[in-house]
């Protein structure tokens, strides 16, 4: 792929195919911070459907694959990924509640199994960090429950707004949250208080989680974003020593996909074994995450602050190394023996 505005066919090729497959997310880069923004936007509920979970896992493995075929001298500036969501008011709501419940009514035991294994292979990519020195980070402004919370968890630093609320309400039809929640939540404050919060079936404050060890950084409502980019800024100085500590915090605290996959298996034996009265509560709680009547009307008076600091480049497209709609490279490959000046030029506009 060639720097600046000339492109060949098999670059626009590659642009066209990338624009129609994404289509549960959008990505945005910001190359002062080298960070990479996911703003989830899952439809048509905002949960973790199939698509969103098999269009998450294709972006993880284009990441994976860029560093992977760089060149020897080259960099690539990226250090960070950030799991938003575009929805005002809803980080994530959880599982796809509809599909489990047909997969149980069914007895379609092979088919949930699939779905939890996509689920579970995605968190455990996250709590590796993609196997890259990289940094994952989760922004959550409103709600995050279940499969949803699990997202965040799995993510090295949480930064959360004020009002958010997070919770695993799976106690309320008969279940828990076997993606993964116990083991993240053991690793940060403990087997005691994970299982107390995974049995109380509530909804936690943002505050509250931040107080017990859960949650990382408190923004004010409004200004997760600003509270990100201050995180960003005063821990890339930093970066090699926390990947060092994550690297010692695996040693101490192993997750293994092994383990996650056994705890699945129990997962898929509870949910096999669902009550009618069980998934009539269950399908209550689907009412709350199909009925977006609310969030519909937010959306079209959509005021959520996308960041805008530093060299901004829209990549909906997701074609890697980073591409402008323009065919623009602007990925700062720093090549040995070539000053930091000339890079600068390579890349501003």
């Amino acid at each position: 792929m060639k720097i600046g505005n000339e492109t060949d066919v098999s670059d626009q090729q590659q642009i066209k195919t990338s624009r129609q497959e994404y289509t549960q997310f959008s990505t945005r880069y910001d190359s002062e911070t080298s960070t990479i923004w996911c703003w989830m936007n899952p439809e048509p509920r905002p949960c973790m459907n199939g698509r969103l979970i098999d269009e998450l896992v294709q972006l993880q493995q284009q990441l994976t694959d860029t560093y992977t075929h760089q060149h020897p001298d080259t960099i690539w500036p990226f250090r960070h990924l950030i799991l938003a969501s575009k929805i005002p008011g809803i980080y994530n709501l959880g599982g796809d509640l509809e599909l489990i419940k047909e997969y149980i009514v069914n007895n379609e035991e092979e088919k949930l199994r699939d779905y939890a294994y996509k689920a579970t292979n995605l968190i455990h990519r996250n709590i590796n960090n993609l196997d890259l020195p990289i940094t994952m980070i989760s922004l959550v402004q409103g709600q995050a429950l279940g499969a949803g919370f699990e997202a965040a968890l799995s993510c090295d630093v949480i930064i959360a707004e004020r009002s958010s609320k997070l919770g695993f309400p799976e106690i309320l039809f008969n279940m828990f949250p076997g993606m993964g929640a116990y083991n993240l939540l053991a690793r940060r404050i403990g087997t005691a208080l994970a299982e107390r919060i995974i049995l109380s079936g509530k909804t936690y404050s943002a505050e509250e989680l931040f107080k017990m060890g859960v949650i990382d950084v408190i923004a004010e409502d409004g200004e997760g974003v600003q509270a990100t980019e201050k995180y960003l800024n005063s821990h890339n100085q930093s970066h090699n020593t926390i990947r060092s500590m994550k690297k010692i915090r695996q040693i101490v605290h192993p997750i293994t996909q092994q383990d996650l996959f056994d705890i699945v298996d129990i997962w898929m034996e509870a949910s096999m074994n669902l009550s009618k009265k069980d998934l009539s509560k269950m399908e209550r709680l689907l009412y709350l995450q199909t009925d977006t009547k609310n969030t519909k009307n937010i959306k079209e008076n959509d005021s959520t602050e996308l960041p805008r600091r530093g060299d901004w480049r829209k990549i909906t497209d997701v074609s890697f190394p980073l591409v402008t709609h323009l065919g623009e490279n602007v990925s700062r490959n720093r090549r040995k023996n070539e000053g930091r000046r000339r890079n600068k030029k390579m890349v501003t506009p």
